[in-house]
């Protein structure tokens, strides 16, 4: 399953990297995590007493990113001896919720990728990252299974696996400000009950301790 997951990834893939988006924003250091961050904290959706720890975290954390895996590529991209990592359209929110699987008995059976409201430019990697769950060896038997697919039809830049724990880093503090942006749509406080008390913030502000 995994690997034919990984063999459609690569099918959608190799039509992202064709062209850029013309109007999509990118998933990067500024789009997922400072202006995110920002918006959290002039809109006060943080309760005070969980503020400046999380406000604190955050700000570290980004700037761990920012000096440290994103600098980097940045660095590659202006030294032609050492090409950067690719970038293309993506799905980018590409979570097994958004896989729907029809019967492979009929024609054109299988895994098919929904949801592209979120879809930005970006690494290979974050349309890959999302799709593993459970131990650090569940974890990596899963990518193992996705890339074996994957490679099937398109290269995947293993430089890219480095980039890995820094998305998942920019998604908690992205997916927070998304889930506060829609907090005015009645329907998030029934999906979403968990988000937004003192107890949410501060298994975020542990959460980013340990990213």
């Amino acid at each position: 399953t995994l690997e034919w997951i990984g063999r459609f990834l690569a099918r959608l893939h190799a039509v992202g990297a064709r062209r850029p988006f013309v109007h999509r924003p990118a998933v990067d250091v500024t789009s997922y995590g400072r202006e995110p961050r920002d918006w959290l904290l002039a809109h006060g959706a943080l309760p005070l007493e969980v503020e400046r720890a999380w406000a604190d975290v955050c700000q570290e954390a980004i700037e761990l990113i920012a000096s440290s895996a994103w600098h980097t590529g940045a660095e590659r991209q202006n030294n032609p001896q050492t090409p950067g990592i690719a970038t293309l359209r993506l799905h980018a929110d590409c979570h097994p919720g958004n896989i729907l699987w029809t019967p492979t008995d009929l024609p054109g059976g299988g895994p098919h990728f929904v949801d592209l409201d979120d879809c930005r430019s970006g690494p290979a990697v974050q349309d890959v990252w999302m799709l593993l769950s459970g131990e650090r060896h569940e974890q990596q038997a899963q990518l193992g299974a996705l890339l074996d697919g994957y490679e099937q039809l398109r290269e995947f830049d293993r430089r890219e696996l480095a980039l890995i724990e820094p998305l998942r880093t920019l998604r908690l503090i992205h997916y927070s400000a998304w889930l506060a942006r829609r907090w005015s749509d009645p329907i998030f406080p029934i999906n979403f009950p968990w988000f937004g008390s003192s107890d949410y913030w501060r298994g975020q502000v542990d959460m980013l301790h340990e990213q």
